[in-house]
């Protein structure tokens, strides 16, 4: 996780960018719904924005996990200079198990790390595991259903999205973002194909996976600004229960 160490700060600094909350942030709370009372996984939870956001919402607990020591770190600082109670872990998050199974598990862009069906089949089953009876696994993830064709779509939201097309099972998928003051930072997603995905789903004991296409805040939707995004998703959410 190299990688992410050195990005780490900038990673934290591209959630200001105006997607991440007229869509992204608001496709996944969407999806969640009322998550008051429940305890909360967030896997791949990076630098504690939506670990924090979940709390905020009304979680009993939630704990965040990441590789990235540098990402731990600066969600720690953050709920040392503002605290809400969040957890945060440094581990790897395809081998976590926590203490005890939880009513929720969130993860923002982790399953686009796999970058073959076993790993992929290995993060849904420390999701499922991680779940009691019941228990909702949803997220937000790269979308395999719409590979990019070109670099220039994504651009005027402030990042590009490429990799070859047709995409090959694991082929890389780049993310280059500029931020809001102007520092330009890149890092790859991998390609497997939605078939792969409902298998690793599937193999893992969730009966119900569906992906779940994006929403635009109210506000935002007479905003022809966000019609490209909207026809051309770049990004997409995806929900599943544990029986």
């Amino acid at each position: 996780m190299a990688e992410y160490d050195a990005i780490a700060e900038q990673y934290r600094d591209s959630k200001r960018l105006p997607f991440r909350e007229v869509i992204e942030r608001r496709t996944l709370f969407e999806l969640l719904g009322d998550i008051r009372g429940k305890t909360v996984l967030d896997l791949a939870c990076g630098d504690g924005f939506y670990t924090r956001l979940l709390k905020q919402a009304g979680a009993a607990a939630v704990t965040g996990v990441d590789l990235s020591a540098e990402m731990i770190r600066l969600a720690e600082r953050e709920e040392q200079a503002r605290p809400l109670g969040c957890k945060y872990l440094q581990r790897d998050a395809a081998a976590f198990e926590p203490a005890e199974p939880v009513d929720l598990v969130v993860a923002t862009y982790l399953l686009n790390y796999a970058r073959t069906g076993g790993q992929l089949r290995g993060f849904c089953q420390v999701c499922y595991d991680a779940l009691r009876p019941g228990g909702r696994f949803a997220g937000i993830n790269d979308n395999v259903r719409n590979p990019p064709r070109g670099t220039g779509l994504w651009s005027k939201y402030s990042f590009e999205r490429s990799c070859p097309f047709p995409p090959k099972e694991g082929d890389a998928i780049v993310y280059a973002i500029v931020n809001p003051d102007g520092s330009r930072f890149e890092f790859k997603n991998f390609y497997l194909s939605p078939e792969t995905y409902r298998r690793a789903f599937e193999s893992a004991g969730f009966r119900d996976f569906q992906w779940v296409d994006l929403s635009l805040s109210p506000d935002e939707r007479d905003n022809p600004f966000w019609d490209d995004f909207m026809t051309n998703p770049p990004i997409v959410a995806f929900s599943a229960s544990r029986p």
